[in-house]
């Protein structure tokens, strides 16, 4: 790689993030990895890897980490996500919320605190979900989930209209079935042929250059459905 970036990745102590977060080490570019349970990264004694304890749903818990963080930002990478795999006949408006909180509200609680942190040329990269692009695929049972990813996908064209005069990008990758520990919760025995080191390959090279070509786009990437 030809220039250190400051990266922050969301959800970073398992599946994709923490994935994520090891690609961007051992290119040699500068990572803030935030997630609740911050073990996972610490184990790994990553160099120039900062591991953050930290609740992005919790609006006081997002502004007491902005108030110790003083660098520039190149890369914001909103990978946290809550999935439930139920029937919306049987689901409570607490389901909904959970998902809502990590999915919509904690992407947009980390977003807005950084916004004044981005280089011009920055790139705010949020990951979605082919469930969330209209006229996909839709699946029983994923009624919070993907109605929350839908609101990123909206969200995602909003926030590039906003801050388009001043930076950063703002896009969103729609991923497909990854092979992720939240995967396997949600659905027990379903094995799906993308992994998590392949999609974050993908995820990395496209935060690090898709700003480049895309701006408000919510970019479909999936080998299968969902």
């Amino acid at each position: 790689m030809n220039t250190i970036k400051n990266i922050i990745v969301t959800g970073a102590s398992r599946g994709i993030g923490l994935e994520l977060v090891q690609w961007f080490a051992n290119n040699n570019h500068k990572v803030w990895a935030l997630s609740r349970n911050i073990a996972p990264i610490e184990a790994l004694k990553l160099r120039n890897v900062t591991a953050c304890a930290i609740d992005i749903a919790d609006e006081k818990s997002v502004s007491h980490w902005r108030a110790s963080f003083s660098s520039k930002v190149d890369v914001l990478i909103n990978n946290a996500g809550k999935l439930i795999n139920k029937p919306f006949s049987e689901t409570t408006q607490a389901d909904f919320e959970e998902v809502y909180r990590v999915n919509v509200f904690g992407l947009a609680n980390i977003t807005r605190v950084l916004i004044d942190a981005f280089n011009q040329q920055g790139h705010v990269l949020n990951i979605s979900s082919m469930g969330g692009i209209n006229g996909s695929s839709k699946f029983p049972g994923l009624a919070a989930y993907s109605s929350s990813k839908g609101a990123v996908s909206i969200l995602t064209e909003l926030l590039a209209e906003e801050f388009k005069a001043t930076g950063p990008s703002v896009n969103a990758l729609a991923l497909g079935a990854v092979q992720t520990e939240m995967l396997a919760e949600a659905f027990p025995g379903l094995d799906v042929p993308m992994d998590a080191s392949t999609m974050a390959d993908y995820i990395a090279r496209f935060s690090l250059n898709g700003h480049q070509f895309y701006n408000g786009k919510v970019l479909p990437v999936s080998n299968t459905t969902p």
